[in-house]
């Protein structure tokens, strides 16, 4: 059973009223998003607010951070409220497709639910957020792509097969894969996940790639401790 907390160095989630937990797919895309040119920042289903408050910690973006379910919603408001940077991080409970705002964001960011054909878990609240009931790849893409500014980059976490489908589906939205960042648990296993970063502007797709551990459980590589040092308190 997940803890009811999860201590950062600099911050800590409570996650006793989330549907979902603190994980690493959150960990490593708030620690590796691009935000060198970020003033603004839409975090897209934000959950316990990890992501937002990962990326508030690197950079002094205003941050905006939405959340559908109501009890993530208030747990992520209680988080950014105790953190350092509550002043220039807003929640607000609402869902992508209902979301509207006068700025567009430089950065926007997602771990979304991303199940289609699987089974969906018993508990409603988790398999809202885990599969792709409530907010479609279509709906994300057209919510992103209006909401993304002219130079703005949108970046998202998903498995290696659904990635693949991402990356095709968003052309039809004018959004076009830069970067791919390609993950993988052990040296010797598959791709498991892909950072993906996309823009309006189309180039061709530079690779790079993460391993987590070195073979044995928690022996991690230290392309991984480099990553996440500034964060986990273990490093």
């Amino acid at each position: 059973m997940a803890n009811d907390y999860f201590n950062f160095k600099h911050f800590t989630v409570f996650q006793n009223r989330c549907a979902f937990k603190v994980g690493t797919d959150g960990v490593l895309l708030g620690a590796s998003a691009d935000i060198s040119s970020a003033r603004t920042i839409l975090d897209i289903g934000t959950g316990t607010g990890l992501i937002a408050l990962m990326l508030a910690q690197r950079c002094d973006a205003w941050i905006t951070a939405i959340e559908p379910d109501i009890d993530s919603y208030g747990q992520a408001s209680e988080n950014m409220k105790r953190s350092k940077w509550n002043g220039r991080i807003k929640v607000e409970n609402i869902d992508l497709q209902s979301f509207s705002s006068e700025i567009r964001f430089d950065l926007i960011v997602s771990n979304p639910p991303f199940f289609t054909d699987s089974m969906r878990n018993p508990d409603q609240r988790k398999a809202i957020s885990r599969h792709n009931v409530s907010l479609s790849n279509e709906e994300l893409l057209k919510g992103v792509s209006r909401m993304i500014s002219d130079n703005g980059k949108f970046q998202v976490i998903l498995p290696y097969a659904e990635g693949h489908v991402f990356i095709a589906e968003a052309q039809a939205y004018d959004l076009y894969c830069n970067n791919i960042l390609k993950i993988r648990p052990l040296p010797t296993s598959g791709i498991r996940r892909m950072i993906l970063t996309f823009s309006k502007q189309r180039s061709k797709a530079q690779e790079k790639f993460l391993t987590i551990e070195q073979g044995k459980r928690h022996e991690f590589t230290e392309e991984y401790v480099n990553l996440t040092k500034e964060f986990y308190v273990k490093f």
